[in-house]
């Protein structure tokens, strides 16, 4: 039975003993003793009324609560929808309100904000079911009014093709959609991903990608459950929490965007920290310039460093292979994974997707639905790249951010990749922006690594080295930081409403 419920009581069996979740400072669960706690979170909330295919909100960052609620909903045969924790109140009742959720998960007071109090001064209208995080115990009482054999009843009644989880996009050119999956296919794409980086019972798993993404959830939680490996989730990435988490748990397996690796790389702290135990750095979202990767396996010691491409409606897409030299590592995301078909269509370049695991559709969206999905069942990613002889995809720029300079096609991604090589750039972004006799012209953000200092002079002579003039910026600035969202994309709107 390929569902998310099976594959933990088929881990239970497997691992028993072995470490399954860790929350540092408070508690360490076997994958037995994880089986057992999701269960009683399932009997907790079949109590409080949650009924089969009822959906279920979690608004609250990476924790082990998190992950023991999002396996209790689906334990208790309902659906996920994880809700983004930079959403404002507005945005998630949005989001909440739209999934139908007979029920919500929230935090207490996280960085600043009380995000339940938020949706009720909003006047949002809350579902049935309430629980915040603070009440945890309170609510796991309630456990005790529903028999093991109800919850387990439910669980034995999910199907495969049953939607496991609802992921909302991020929402950077219009409003979110709800991409709906399966249990069999949430749990081949983790599978596939925990294949390639080799996960097994012996790897300590530092999550810092979100839950509510599919990096933390799918590549994250659910690689896990299906290989053995431990779950250590951090809140909210701080480098020196992790360097110390690292040392103190003995952490294999980190992924992230560029950002997390060059934060690691530059901190003054990290000679002092013993990082031995790393092994796997999988990284996308972003160019990875050749210099980082290097610096990844050199300085931080990883043994295998490796690009990926997804997206909510498809997850793991294509990904690197061990092995694979450095060019291919920084200049492409792999081969095709997880049973999907790569190919680049018409004159833009589109990337189309399609397999098993391509998503069932947008929640309550058929129109947006068949135009992400032709009828021959490829996804239209909206994203433009070139495959190499050997199958390896390289990802060339959103189709929406492409901009034309005086009559030429100019792709960001394709100049940010050569600022990536000018030593001394920790990141760099590309917009268009208007100009009267081209059209538009480029206008590179660029964040200096500490330490380093950069001019306009120094940046746009680098480009004219190895770019056409009309791919070349006119303009510079150096922001402290650049936007991003959760999955690490800088958000390129931003940028352009600040131009």
């Amino acid at each position: 039975m390929e569902t998310v419920p099976a594959a933990l009581a088929r881990a239970a069996h497997e691992y028993g003993r072995n470490a399954a979740l860790v929350d540092p400072h408070v508690r360490r669960w076997s994958f037995a003793e994880l089986h057992d706690e999701v269960v009683t979170v399932a009997r907790a909330l079949i109590a409080a009324g949650i009924e089969p295919g009822d959906r279920v909100a979690v608004w609250a960052p990476n924790s082990a609560k998190w992950m023991l609620s999002a396996l209790g909903i689906l334990y208790a045969g309902a659906t996920l929808v994880p809700v983004n924790t930079r959403y404002t109140a507005v945005e998630a009742a949005d989001v909440i309100g739209r999934s139908g959720a007979r029920g919500l998960i929230v935090t207490g007071p996280f960085l600043g904000t009380d995000r339940l109090a938020a949706l009720r001064d909003i006047g949002a209208e809350p579902p049935p079911f309430v629980l915040p995080l603070p009440d945890w115990d309170a609510f796991r009482e309630r456990s005790g009014r529903v028999p093991r054999a109800t919850a387990e009843k439910r669980a034995t009644e999910v199907r495969p093709d049953d939607v496991s989880d609802i992921l909302y996009t991020s929402g950077t050119t219009g409003r979110s959609k709800g991409a709906m999956s399966a249990h069999r296919q949430s749990l081949a794409v983790a599978r596939a991903w925990a294949e390639i980086g080799g996960l097994d019972l012996r790897d300590r798993y530092l999550i810092v990608n979100p839950f509510f993404h599919s990096f933390g959830l799918k590549a994250g939680i659910l690689a896990c459950l299906v290989s053995g490996a431990t779950v250590i989730p951090q809140a909210v990435f701080d480098v020196s929490r992790a360097l110390d988490l690292v040392q103190a748990e003995r952490i294999t397996v980190l992924p992230g965007p560029p950002t997390l690796y060059t934060g690691l790389l530059d901190h003054p702290a990290r000679s002092g920290r013993d990082l031995r135990s790393l092994r796997l750095a999988v990284s996308g979202a972003a160019t990875v310039p050749p210099v980082l990767v290097d610096r990844i396996r050199d300085e931080l010691g990883f043994a295998t460093v490796l690009t990926a491409y997804g997206l909510t409606e498809a997850v793991v897409a294509t990904m690197c292979r061990p092995g694979d030299d450095t060019r291919t590592v920084a200049y492409t995301s792999g081969r095709a994974a997880a049973g999907f078909e790569v190919r680049i269509a018409g004159e833009d370049g589109e990337i189309l997707l399609r397999g098993p695991n391509v998503m069932l559709g947008y929640l309550d969206d058929p129109a947006a639905t068949a135009e992400a999905v032709d009828p021959d069942g490829w996804l239209h990613t909206g994203d433009v790249g070139t495959l190499d002889a050997a199958g390896n995809l390289t990802i060339t720029d959103r189709l929406k951010d492409m901009y034309v300079s005086g009559g030429f096609n100019v792709y960001p991604a394709e100049v940010e990749r050569a600022l990536a090589a000018l030593p001394g750039v920790a990141e760099a972004a590309v917009v268009g922006v208007p100009d009267e006799r081209l059209g538009e012209v480029g206008k590179a953000y660029v964040v200096a690594r500490p330490g380093h200092r950069l001019t306009a002079d120094q940046v746009l002579g680098h480009c004219r080295e190895r770019l056409a003039g009309f791919k070349v910026p006119r303009s510079v600035a150096f922001p402290p930081g650049l936007p991003h969202n959760a999955s690490g994309k800088v958000l390129k709107y931003r940028l352009r409403e600040n131009r």
